[in-house]
Formats: C-alpha cells, sequence, structure tokens
C-alpha cells in the first residue's frame, strides 16, 4: 500500500529528513510515485485526493494472515493491512454490526475521536490489539491518521522527499523510490496525525528524541525516532464546550 501527501497536509518532522540525501525527486509531481507504484504492482488501484495527494493498494501477493483492506465512508479514506484481535470487543465499543471488518473499524474509532468522542488519540490506538498498519485520510478536514502496532509486525515505512511531501508505504524499495535516503520504518509504538505530528501511544506525555538511523553500509538514512524519558511533554488543553470543534486537537 502506499500513500502521498502534499507537505500542507502532512509534513514529516525534521528529523526525517537526511542532510546527505541525494533525492532530488517531487513524489507528487505528474504523479511520479504512484505511477511507479503502479508499474511495480500489475492490476493496482490507485485513489486519487486531488491536489493533496494520493493513495494506492493492491491485493495481489498479500500475506493471508495479514491483508490488505480499502474503505472510504463519508469521504474519510482508509488503508489498512494485518488483523486486529480485538475485534469484536472494538465493533461493541463503537456500535457497530457484526459484519464490520478492521477498516471499517478504525474509521469509526477516527469519527468517534474527531468529533470529540470520549477518548484521547493514544488510547483510540493503544485499544487496538493485534498486527496491523493504518493510513486514513479525512477529505473533509484534510487530516491524516496514521498508525502501527507496538511491535511494527506489519513491514511499514515512511519518508520525506524534496519538497517535504511525506510517503507511507509497506513496501521500503517504493519509499527509497521517492526519498532517497530520507526513509525510515515507521517508528514502533507511534501514530502520526495532521495536528499534532508524530506521538508515542504507549508514553503519550512523553517527547520524542530522533536518532540518526546508519543502514547495513554504513549510510544514515532518515531517523529512528525514541522515547525521550527525560522530556514531558506540556499538559492538553482540557475540553470545554459541546460546540467546540476538536478535529484540530487530536
Amino acid at each position: 500500500m502506499l500513500a502521498v501527501f502534499e507537505k500542507s497536509v502532512a509534513k514529516g518532522p525534521e528529523g526525517l529528513k537526511s542532510p546527505q540525501s541525494e533525492n532530488s525527486t517531487s513524489v507528487m509531481k505528474d504523479g511520479f510515485l504512484v505511477k511507479h507504484f503502479a508499474s511495480v504492482y500489475q492490476g493496482s488501484v490507485t485513489i486519487d485526493l486531488g491536489p493533496q495527494g494520493s493513495m494506492a493498494y493492491t491485493t495481489n501477493k498479500q500475506s493471508p494472515l495479514l491483508p490488505r483492506l480499502f474503505a472510504v465512508v463519508d469521504d474519510i479514506f482508509c488503508l489498512f493491512q494485518g488483523h486486529i484481535e480485538n475485534i469484536a470487543v472494538l465493533k461493541q465499543q463503537y456500535g457497530l454490526n457484526k459484519t464490520a471488518n478492521e477498516v471499517s473499524i478504525v474509521i469509526e474509532a477516527y469519527r468517534t475521536l474527531r468529533d470529540r468522542g470520549p477518548y484521547p488519540a493514544d488510547q483510540v490506538v493503544r485499544d487496538i490489539l493485534g498486527k496491523f498498519s493504518f493510513i486514513l485520510y479525512d477529505s473533509a478536514s484534510k487530516s491524516t491518521f496514521v498508525a502501527a502496532d507496538a511491535d511494527v509486525s506489519v513491514p511499514f515505512f515512511w519518508g520525506s522527499d524534496s519538497e517535504d511531501h511525506i510517503v507511507f508505504s509497506d513496501d521500503a524499495e517504493i519509499v527509497k523510490k521517492g526519498c532517497g535516503t530520507s526513509f525510515a520504518p515507521f517508528p514502533k509504538g507511534c501514530f502520526f496525525t495532521t495536528s499534532g505530528g508524530l506521538r508515542s501511544f504507549e508514553h503519550p506525555m512523553n517527547e520524542l528524541k530522533a536518532m540518526p538511523r546508519v543502514d547495513s553500509s554504513g549510510q544514515v538514512c532518515g531517523a529512528t525516532f525514541k522515547v525521550d524519558a527525560d522530556a514531558k511533554k506540556e499538559a492538553g488543553i482540557p475540553r470545554v464546550g459541546s460546540t467546540a470543534d476538536w478535529s484540530s486537537q487530536y
């Protein structure tokens, strides 16, 4: 699966961009990276999100234990790979019917979060048990919500191109094609949103620290993000007023 987002929608942290990057490619110019994905994965499906970006996926050669799913509900687009172990509990929690699958749960969890639900974003992700990664885009608010399980059991990578557009994919070579050395595995125990950037759902009160990542050839490629045990986040804004728009606060 692949998602490419314009930098105003989703901009990666500074540490992700390698100062020694040899890449000068714009992943969005003429649909460069999506077209490359389609050439690598015959029969793939591409979703055009307009100037904000694109998504693409294929069900070919997927693991039966970690299938890829796609759904769109009320202008919310979501790609999901993997499986959720506590799916029955989450269906009940979000009031979904028995036929709902993993991607439906993620969309409903996001909608609950966006529309001032009772759970903070870190708890929403922490409550999902299993092996998974997902990429969600809300075209109404032009917002992203991206996460992987605590062990990154499903291959999942991200990167930043020459124009600071962000790329997410389960294929490292696809990300590298668009981002050069400014790419890395998605951090364990973390989630990413347009409004809040990269955060840890295991340690939500701690800041994240970027550490240069060196590949097997000794080249610096992006960064590994670790929880900084000594740096605490400021307390969040208390929720007041039922009419408040909390879509930018998750």
